[in-house]
């Protein structure tokens, strides 16, 4: 009996559930910028029995626990793999998500009521670098930048000059809808001026570094994080990068301070998908993944959408409504309803809400990873125009579903 035919007999409800997510991701069009497509040898490692092997903080250090063979073996290949991967001194792998190692990086060099100067959620940060909402904010002072309100890349004057006047112990680079290249070198001198750490949080990026098509923060920063799903196509799950000099206080902040277990089979699924970022085809899989979303901003802009700083330097791009009398809330149901997936975003300077934006961002990575290139970007910036157009349109959306449907045929998830 096959474990899809055990888990049906146990658990219907549960096997129905994942049938049906599995049906829909393959029958939709996914632009989410945070989601990509695990390889089969990431899944493999993912369902290892390894999740049933001890690893918590019962022991005086992360790799010393119950089948220590097996764990140690595990976590130092996916530790020898990263730091080879990122030309990096120590990386500890243990994190359970990208935001995990943003809070063992505070936690490691920070005092209670520190402050920390970070971006703006509204102008492409992360939660994690200082959101109300956030544990960022309510364990230490937090400050924003933001973006320039002509050119919407990132205000380094302003940076300086808060930098300067604020005197913050930490300062965090990097977050989750910037769609151009992050000037780390700058970010290190003003750093350095305001004798502060600087947290670089590469995840949307650091595939495109390993690749070459990003630069790296690595010498320049103190710490780096990135999530090990989005440009890395691994588990979801987290590292932090530092020099051999802040190890012992990154472990220790890592485990037992931000978590009391590790995951043995999620490390085993990062340390599989750190092999594959090192294999030859992983430059020309991120160079199509840039391409592509370039192909899809170019159409998008010659359909008159507005995009945010004009473009893309990576698989992201960040889509202005605020014009056509349409939320991004708005759009992202449209859109969905006619089997393209994308999320509502803020764009800088929004005047409407978090709950309704005036913006969508859109990713290529998905895409990308199931075979799609120019052409079919192309195709589905002419589809995303035709929902967008006529939003309310039963019949519209009906027949964008069928081609949607059609294309989603013709390229199935490859491994």
């Amino acid at each position: 009996m096959s474990t899809s035919q055990r888990l049906r007999d146990r658990d219907p409800k549960i096997a129905a559930c994942i049938q049906h997510e599995a049906y829909r991701q393959q029958q939709t069009l996914t632009l989410i910028a945070s989601e990509t497509v695990t390889s089969i040898a990431v899944q493999e490692a993912l369902r290892a029995p390894l999740s049933q092997i001890p690893f918590d903080d019962s022991c005086s250090q992360p790799h010393e626990s119950h089948s220590a063979d097996q764990i140690d073996g595990v976590e130092e290949l996916a530790v020898s793999r990263a730091r080879v991967l990122f030309g990096a001194e120590h990386v500890n792998v243990l994190p359970h998500s990208g935001a995990l190692a943003n809070m063992a990086v505070y936690l490691s060099a920070l005092k209670l009521g520190d402050t920390i100067l970070g971006p703006d959620l509204a102008h492409g940060g992360h939660t994690s670098a200082g959101h109300a909402s956030n544990y960022s904010s309510q364990l230490f002072t937090a400050i924003h930048y933001g973006v320039r309100a002509d050119t919407e890349r990132i205000d380094l004057n302003q940076v300086d000059d808060l930098a300067r006047r604020h005197r913050p112990k930490l300062i965090v680079v990097g977050g989750t809808a910037f769609p151009r290249r992050l000037d780390f070198k700058a970010f290190h001198e003003i750093a350095r001026r305001a004798g502060a750490y600087l947290s670089a949080d590469i995840t949307h990026l650091a595939g495109l570094l390993i690749a070459g098509l990003h630069a790296t923060p690595v010498g320049l920063a103190d710490f780096i994080t990135t999530s090990t799903s989005h440009t890395l196509r691994g588990p979801r799950g987290g590292i932090v990068i530092s020099p051999e000099h802040r190890a012992g206080a990154v472990d220790k902040a890592v485990m037992p301070g931000v978590q009391s277990s590790a995951l043995g089979n999620a490390i085993a699924a990062k340390a599989v998908a750190f092999r594959e970022a090192s294999s030859p085809g992983w430059r020309i899989y991120q160079q199509r993944a840039v391409s592509n979303a370039e192909a899809l901003a170019q159409q998008l802009l010659r359909h008159g959408y507005r995009l945010v700083t004009g473009g893309t330097d990576t698989h992201l791009l960040l889509v202005d409504l605020a014009d056509r009398n349409l939320t991004g809330k708005e759009a992202q149901e449209a859109l969905e309803r006619a089997g393209i997936v994308v999320n509502k975003n803020p764009i800088p300077y929004d005047r409407r809400g978090l709950l309704s934006t005036s913006g969508i961002r859109l990713g290529t990575l998905t895409l990308t990873s199931r075979g799609m290139s120019e052409p079919e970007m192309e195709h589905i910036a002419n589809l995303i125009d035709r929902v967008l157009t006529s939003p309310q349109s039963t019949a519209r959306l009906r027949r964008v579903r069928s081609e949607v449907g059609d294309l989603c045929d013709r390229f199935g998830f490859q491994g």
